[in-house]
């Protein structure tokens, strides 16, 4: 029989989280389980969502990956041009959300957007492979395009182009920091009862850690 929707379910019961074990600092907790997560041997341990919003409000979600993350914030790497790019410039706030389903875990970071600065753009541009670097200049990401044979051929040209060269990282791509004022962390517990610990900056700027009902 097929199965119903909503008779599908899980049952959470690997870890807690607690007060009393979760850092008082939300980087250096997010530290503490990005690790664990990368001993996990997740697949894309680094996709994260991405939503953003337009200037009237409309939401908008992806995956992307992150690529750094610091006290300053979380970063990734994107085209300017894209439709996210211009829900930022429109509206520089944004929500994350990382689901490690493995570990029964969430963690969503809300905040201001922001682009990184043009020299740290360059250098993450120039570590990438030199494909994925043609790439980034080869697609109007996100527009209508004629058929894939346009992209291969527009793909195939540039690659001839730069053949043995080095690939200038073109204005239209670059990094963004996402810098937070909220991070939730996510525990799945048994019977629903999940822990939610959540910290917010208050008007200090100093991180106060609060119990979420769930």
């Amino acid at each position: 029989m097929p199965v119903k929707i909503a008779d599908i379910r899980k049952t959470y019961s690997k870890k807690s989280l607690t007060e009393k074990t979760a850092n008082a600092d939300p980087i250096k907790q997010f530290g503490k389980w990005w690790k664990e997560a990368l001993k996990s041997n997740i697949d894309e341990v680094n996709a994260m969502t991405l939503a953003t919003a337009s200037a009237d409000g409309l939401p908008s979600a992806r995956i992307v990956l992150l690529k750094d993350y610091s006290p300053e914030g979380f970063v990734f790497f994107t085209n300017y041009g894209s439709p996210k790019g211009a829900e930022v410039a429109e509206n520089p706030k944004a929500c994350l959300v990382f689901f490690w389903k493995e570990l029964e875990r969430q963690v969503r970071i809300t905040g201001m957007i922001e682009k990184i600065p043009a020299h740290e753009s360059d250098e993450y541009f120039h570590s990438r492979p030199w494909e994925s670097q043609v790439g980034a200049i080869t697609s109007p990401q996100s527009t209508v395009i004629r058929n894939r044979e346009w992209l291969q051929k527009r793909y195939a040209t540039l690659s001839k182009q730069y053949k043995n060269k080095a690939v200038p990282r073109p204005d239209h791509w670059g990094g963004y920091i996402v810098k937070p004022a909220i991070i939730e962390f996510w525990q799945g517990r048994p019977g629903r009862l999940h822990d939610r610990l959540q910290y917010r900056l208050n008007e200090k700027m100093r991180w106060v850690m609060e119990r979420l009902a769930p």
